[in-house]
C-alpha cells in the first residue's frame, strides 16, 4: 500500500529520473545510515557528499553553512614565515600604547575604543607583517578599509615604526592645537597616513566592493595594471547589520572579484551587547556569504582546542558548539571552570566523558583565551588562502574576544565599547600578561608610560624589514606627482555660448551634450567616468551607449535585443560607462573610488555621476561627506531637478533641497545653473580647478554639485556682460536690466532686482515683463547660480573681518549700486536663497517652494506653491508697496487679476 504522506517523485523534481532503481539504492542507503548510526552520521556523510561534489565542480546547490568549527585544519596549516617570536613582542608593544594612548586621553574627556583592537591585534599584524603591500613599488599597493573603532592599534604601530611620535599620541582626538591624531580614519585630517574614512559603519564593506571593482575597470580600460593591488576590509560582525554592508555581496561574486577580501572581526559583540544573543552571527554570515557566492573561510578556534577535537570521536562536540547561542559563549568567557562543565558538557554523556579528560587549566585556556583571531598562525593561514583564492571574492569569519589581553574587567563584558581607560593595576597585569620589559616605577604620579624598545631594536628593525619587503609603510596615502591635466578644446565650451536659437533645450540635455563632446577629447576624453543608476534614458544618455561601451568584465556575451538600432546598448570589457543596476548606493561608490583614483593609483580620473536630484543628497548624503572626507574630486549631477519641474511625479521625486543639505558639506561646490552656457562655464572651470591648474590658495581637493532640469526651454546667447564667468563661477551676475531686456519703463517707474536660479529665472523674466507691461514697474533680473558660494564667499569675509582684514562679500559687491528691494527665487525651498539674506544691503525677500511636492503639471504645482511668475509679480509690488513706492491697492488688484 503506498504511503499517502510520501513525497512523490514530481514533488521534488521535474527532471525525469533516467535509473529510478539507483535512485532508490542511494535513498535506501541513507535510511540505513540514519537508523542504525543516528541522524547527526546521515547529514554528516551528506555535508560531505556535497562538499565532495563542488569540488569535482558538479552542479549542485552549495551547501550555505557548515559546522562551527576552522575551515582549514591545524594539519592543513602552512608555516609562518619570519620570526614568530618577534612578531608576538612587536603585537604586544602594540597592545599596550594603543592602550596606553586612550587612557591617556581621558584625562580630556575625549573618548576613545580599546576594546576593538585588542580583539583584532592579530588580524592587522599578521597582514602588515606578510600580506598588506605598500606603494612604494607600483604606486598603488593593497588598499586597506581599517575598521573605524581601532584606529589606536594603527597608530600605536605608526609609533613603533618611528612615524609617530610620544607628542602626536598624547593629542590623540585633540587637533585644534595642532600636531594632533584624529579619532577615526580621517584622510582630510591625516592625509598621509589614511586612505579611507570607515567610521560611518556599513560604507567601509561597499566601498572596498567598488573599490576592487575599479581596480579592475582601470586595467580592463588599459590604463593601468592593477594585479597587484589587492582590496582587504576589516569589519565588525555587528556592522554587518548595516544595509550597505551587505549590498554589493552578489556584485562581487558576480564580477569574480578575488583581488577582494572582507575580514570580518567577530567578537560577537555590537556596541551595547551581543550581536546575535540567541543565535550564531558566524554561521548566518557564512549562509549569507556563500549564498552571494563568496569564498568563505572560518577561524573560529585556536591550537588549544586541538586536543578537544581530537577527543570528539562521537561529534557530540561540533554538535554542541553549533547549539550554543552567541551570548552563552560571550559569557563562558567571563565563568569559572566548574560552570562550564556544568552548562557546556554537562548535557551530553558523551561530552560528560570527554570533560572528564580536561583539567580545569584547559578549559579555562580554550573558552577564555584560545581563538583563531588570535593565533598568527591561524590568521596567516587565512589570509593565504584568500590572497590564492580564485574566481571569487573572500571573506574570512574570525572569531576573537573583544577586549582580550585588556584584563578580566574587559574581556567579553557588555560594556567595553563605553569604557574608556584601565586602571595602573590592570596595565601592570597586562603588562605580566604581555610580557613587557616595563617598570613599576615608569608610572610616574599614576601615568602610564608609552613603551618603545628603541629605534635600533629587534622588534623595530624587523618591522621595517618586513614593510620595505611588502613595499614600503602601511597604511599610507601617496598623492603621486602628476602633471595637470590638459584642458579640453575650448570649442566644446564654446558652442553654448551661442545658444539653442529656436529649439528648446532642458540643462540636462546641455549637460549630456558637453559631455559628448569632452569624452571624445584626444587628451582627457579616456579619463571620464561616466556613472549612472540605471537612469541614462531618462536623461539623455543611450546615445553614448555604442561610442562608449557600458563596463562590464565578460564583455557582451548575447546578441542585445536592439542590435539593428543606431543607439543599441553595447556592453563591453573596456567600456567607458559605469551603468549601475538600481543603486544609488553603489553608484556613490563607484564615484568615490574614481574621484580618489589620483591618490590611490596615480591616475586622475574625472567621473560624473548622474542621478535624480532627489534620490542624491538625501538618499546618500552620508557617502558625499565620505566623498569629501576622501578628498575626491568629480561632478554630481542631479538631474530632473527641482520641486516643480518634473510634471507629475509626486512627493517622492520631488526635490526641493538638495541645495540645503549639499551646502552642508564644506568639500561640495554646489551650482544650480540656468542656462547651457552656465553648465559649460562651471564645468570648465571645475576641470581647471580639480585637474589643471589651481589658482594659488584654491583647493583642489573638492567636488561640484549641479543641479539641472528636464524642462526644454530656450537657450540665449551667453550675454556681453563684463567679468560674466567670474560671476557665473563665484555665484551671481545680472543677466539683464529692464532696458537691456527691451523694455521701456516710465520715467521714474520703482525698480526691484529679481534674483533667480535655475529653472526658476525663466519665471523671473516673464513676471519682468508683467512687471513693465501691466503695472510700470522695472525689474533687471540676475541669475543666481549658486546661493551656496555666495555664502562661503561671505563667511569668509566675516572671518577675515574678525582677524582685522577688510573683505567685501562678492554679493555685496555684485549688488552695489543696485536700486530698490531684492526678491529672490528658486524652484526650492525658501532656505536656499535665504542662505545670503544677511549680506544683502537691499530690502530682502524670498519666494520658494516649501513643503511636500505633489502631483501635478508645471503651471499648476507652480501656482500652488507661489513660484510661477504671477506670483513673483505680487511678491514684488508687495515689496513696493512696503516701501511706498507703489500703491497698495496695487497688490490686491494684482492678486484678483492673477487669480491667486
Amino acid at each position: 500500500m503506498t504511503d499517502p504522506n510520501a513525497i512523490q517523485p514530481s514533488e521534488l523534481d521535474q527532471l525525469p529520473d533516467r535509473d529510478p532503481e539507483e535512485t532508490a539504492e542511494w535513498q535506501a542507503s541513507l535510511d540505513a545510515v540514519t537508523k542504525a548510526a543516528g541522524p547527526h552520521r546521515a547529514a554528516y556523510l551528506m555535508r560531505r557528499t556535497l562538499e565532495r561534489a563542488e569540488g569535482a565542480g558538479i552542479a549542485l546547490p552549495k551547501l550555505l553553512e557548515t559546522d562551527y568549527v576552522n575551515s582549514i585544519p591545524t594539519s592543513a596549516e602552512p608555516a609562518v614565515p619570519g620570526d614568530e617570536a618577534l612578531e608576538q613582542r612587536i603585537t604586544a608593544w602594540n597592545r599596550w600604547n594603543a592602550a596606553a594612548m586612550v587612557t591617556r586621553g581621558s584625562k580630556y574627556g575625549v573618548g576613545g575604543h580599546i576594546a576593538t583592537f585588542a580583539s583584532a591585534a592579530w588580524l592587522y599584524e599578521t597582514g602588515f607583517n606578510h600580506f598588506f603591500k605598500g606603494k612604494e613599488q607600483d604606486g598603488s599597493g593593497d588598499q586597506l578599509y581599517i575598521q573605524g573603532h581601532a584606529s589606536p592599534g594603527i597608530y600605536a604601530r605608526a609609533f613603533l615604526d618611528g612615524r609617530l611620535n610620544e607628542e602626536q599620541l598624547d593629542n590623540f582626538r585633540r587637533e585644534a592645537a595642532g600636531n594632533g591624531l584624529p579619532s577615526y580614519p580621517h584622510p582630510r585630517r591625516l592625509p598621509w597616513l589614511w586612505e579611507f574614512p570607515t567610521v560611518s559603519m556599513g560604507l567601509g564593506p561597499l566601498s572596498a566592493i567598488y573599490q576592487a571593482r575599479f581596480n579592475r575597470y582601470l586595467a580592463n580600460r588599459g590604463i593601468k595594471d592593477t594585479a597587484g593591488s589587492h582590496v582587504w576590509a576589516f569589519l565588525g560582525d555587528g556592522e554587518m547589520d548595516e544595509p550597505e554592508s551587505t549590498a554589493a555581496l552578489a556584485l562581487a561574486a558576480r564580477e569574480e572579484l578575488d583581488n577582494l577580501t572582507f575580514v570580518i572581526n567577530c567578537n560577537l559583540q555590537r556596541l551595547d551587547g551581543p550581536v546575535r544573543a540567541n543565535f550564531k552571527i558566524v554561521q548566518e554570515l557564512e549562509a549569507q556569504f556563500r549564498g552571494a557566492g563568496w569564498n568563505v573561510v572560518k577561524t573560529l578556534w585556536g591550537t588549544a582546542w586541538d586536543e578537544l577535537f581530537q577527543l570528539d570521536t562521537t561529534g557530540a562536540l561540533v554538535r554542541r558548539l553549533r547549539q550554543v547561542p552567541d551570548a552563552q559563549i560571550q559569557t563562558y568567557q567571563t565563568r569559572d571552570a566548574a560552570y562550564i562543565r556544568q552548562d557546556f558538557f554537562g548535557g551530553d554523556p558523551a561530552l560528560v566523558e570527554m570533560a572528564k579528560l580536561l583539567s580545569d587549566d584547559k578549559i579555562l585556556e580554550c573558552f577564555h583565551l584560545s581563538r583563531g583571531g588570535h593565533e598568527a598562525r591561524k590568521v596567516f593561514a587565512a589570509y593565504k588562502a584568500a590572497v590564492e583564492h580564485k574566481g571569487a571574492p573572500t571573506v574570512i569569519l574570525a572569531q576573537t574576544v573583544k577586549g582580550h589581553t585588556l584584563g578580566e574587567g574587559f574581556a567579553s563584558k557588555n560594556a567595553n565599547h563605553q569604557m574608556k581607560k584601565l586602571s595602573v593595576d590592570e596595565f601592570k597585569n597586562m603588562r605580566d600578561l604581555l610580557e613587557l620589559p616595563i617598570k613599576d616605577s615608569d608610572f610616574v604620579d599614576g601615568v602610564v608610560p608609552y613603551g618603545h624598545p628603541g629605534a635600533d631594536s629587534p622588534e623595530v628593525r624587523y618591522l621595517q624589514e618586513r614593510r620595505a619587503a611588502l613595499g614600503g609603510p602601511a597604511p599610507a596615502r601617496r598623492v603621486h606627482p602628476v602633471a595637470p591635466l590638459p584642458a579640453p578644446a575650448q570649442k566644446a565650451f564654446a558652442s553654448f555660448d551661442k545658444g539653442s536659437g529656436s529649439q528648446n533645450v532642458a540643462t540636462t540635455m546641455a549637460f549630456v551634450r558637453l559631455v559628448k563632446d569632452l569624452v571624445r577629447d584626444k587628451e582627457t576624453g579616456k579619463r571620464w567616468v561616466p556613472i549612472v543608476p540605471d537612469e541614462a534614458r531618462t536623461f539623455g544618455m543611450e546615445s553614448l551607449f555604442p561610442s562608449l561601451g557600458i563596463y562590464s568584465p565578460k564583455g557582451q556575451t548575447y546578441e542585445p535585443v536592439d542590435r539593428d538600432q543606431l543607439m543599441y546598448y553595447k556592453e563591453a570589457k573596456n567600456g567607458q560607462i559605469l551603468n549601475e543596476g538600481i543603486t544609488e548606493a553603489g553608484s556613490m561608490a563607484d564615484f568615490i573610488a574614481a574621484s580618489t583614483s589620483y591618490a590611490t593609483h596615480g591616475e586622475a580620473m574625472i567621473p560624473f555621476y548622474i542621478f535624480y536630484s532627489m534620490f542624491g543628497w538625501q538618499r546618500t548624503a552620508d557617502q558625499m561627506w565620505q566623498l569629501g572626507d576622501q578628498l575626491g574630486r568629480g561632478f554630481l549631477v542631479g538631474a530632473t531637478a527641482g520641486r516643480t519641474t518634473l510634471t507629475g511625479e509626486g512627493l517622492q521625486h520631488a526635490d526641493g533641497h538638495s541645495p540645503v543639505i549639499a551646502a552642508t558639506n564644506p568639500a561640495a561646490l554646489s551650482y544650480d545653473p540656468a542656462f547651457a552656457y552656465e553648465v559649460a562655464t562651471i564645468v570648465k572651470d571645475g576641470l581647471r580647478r580639480m585637474y589643471g591648474e589651481a589658482a594659488p590658495g584654491e583647493d583642489q581637493n573638492v567636488f561640484y554639485y549641479l543641479t539641472v532640469y528636464n524642462e526644454p526651454m530656450p537657450q540665449p546667447a551667453k550675454p556681453s556682460v563684463d567679468r560674466i564667468d567670474e560671476g557665473i563661477v563665484k555665484g551671481l551676475y545680472r543677466f539683464n536690466t529692464a532696458e537691456s531686456a527691451g523694455i521701456t519703463p516710465p520715467a521714474n517707474a520703482p525698480r526691484i532686482q529679481l534674483l533667480g536660479s535655475g529653472t526658476a529665472i525663466h519665471w523671473a523674466l516673464k513676471a519682468q515683463q508683467l512687471l513693465a507691461e501691466e503695472w510700470g514697474v522695472a525689474a533687471d533680473v540676475w541669475s543666481a547660480t549658486s546661493w551656496s558660494e555666495l555664502r562661503r564667499d561671505a563667511l569668509e569675509a566675516d572671518e577675515a573681518l574678525l582677524r582685522g582684514e577688510e573683505r567685501v562679500p562678492f554679493v555685496r559687491q555684485a549688488l552695489q549700486g543696485a536700486e530698490g528691494p531684492v526678491l529672490a527665487v528658486s524652484d526650492y525651498m525658501r532656505q536656499v536663497p535665504d542662505q545670503i539674506a544677511q549680506w544683502v544691503e537691499q530690502d530682502w525677500s524670498s519666494l520658494g517652494a516649501d513643503g511636500f511636492g505633489l502631483s501635478d503639471t508645471r503651471e499648476a504645482a507652480r501656482r500652488h506653491f507661489g513660484v510661477d511668475a504671477e506670483s513673483i509679480v505680487v511678491a514684488a509690488l508687495a515689496q513696493l508697496a512696503k516701501r511706498g513706492e507703489v500703491k497698495a491697492t496695487a497688490v490686491k488688484e494684482a492678486r484678483e487679476q492673477y487669480g491667486l
